[in-house]
């Protein structure tokens, strides 16, 4: 049985964490004989972020005081985790919960995957049973956010010697004891790449599942900018041997 944590570093989203708690709770995982644990790591948030997710049942919130970053909220999490595997999900309304499903079910058939990325730029698989490469981007995301995440697979490529399609994705599902024995180091938007290098120096096998993507702007709370960019792309070198 698989007892899945899911871990999710919120900083100012009040917004957004309610929907999104009321979305994971309508996911059926017993289906798939998986429970599950949901920790919201509340990043030093200056609305009711914390407060709202609270109010929902069998959701624990850890507070974060003060602000550290993305990173340091996910390595809480990871921390407080009790499952056999982790699943990182971003506090937003980006990434939809159903697609939970399909990521446990790559899981379960093994195949030699021990760890599963959601991938926002593989398209579900045609008649021959193939995932193609999106070759645009989402409606509502720029040019420039999706070049920059295709970019940063050349530059996964690069450094590990292995080619992910959605570096940057949100929705990562890791056994417990392998992300919590990889000596995180980051505290920002970087650990997203700092686990991909040491699961991948490591010669761990990664899978990628099609997801969908509702991207939001800047307006609507996006965070993450181009200075990110190279922070990626720094933490891909630093850490390629693991």
């Amino acid at each position: 049985m698989i007892a899945l944590s899911i871990v999710i570093p919120a900083y100012n989203e009040a917004a957004f964490i309610g929907t999104l708690l009321e979305r994971i709770a309508a996911v059926d995982l017993a289906a798939l004989d998986v429970s599950r644990e949901i920790i919201v790591v509340d990043d030093g948030s200056r609305d009711a972020t914390a407060d709202i997710a609270e109010q929902h049942a069998g959701v624990r919130v850890l507070r974060q005081r003060p602000n550290a970053g993305k990173g340091a909220a996910v390595r809480v999490g990871i921390a407080a985790a009790t499952g056999t595997h982790v699943l990182i999900q971003d506090a937003d309304l980006e990434y939809d919960p159903r697609d939970y499903l399909p990521m446990l079910a790559a899981l379960r058939r093994g195949d030699g995957a021990i760890a599963v990325y959601g991938s926002r730029y593989l398209n579900p698989a045609g008649p021959d049973g193939r995932a193609r490469m999106r070759l645009g981007p989402w409606p509502g995301q720029s040019w420039p956010a999706f070049l920059g995440g295709r970019s940063l697979s050349l530059a996964a490529w690069l450094t590990t010697g292995r080619f992910l399609t959605d570096t940057v994705t949100a929705l990562k599902l890791v056994p417990r004891e392998l992300v919590a024995g990889l000596d995180l180091q980051t505290t920002g938007f970087e650990l997203d790449h700092e686990i991909s290098a040491k699961i991948l120096a490591r010669g761990v096998r990664i899978e990628e599942v099609p997801i969908g993507y509702q991207p939001r702007s800047k307006a609507e709370g996006k965070k993450i900018g181009a200075k990110d960019w190279w922070r990626a792309l720094r933490t891909f070198w630093r850490f390629r041997r693991g």
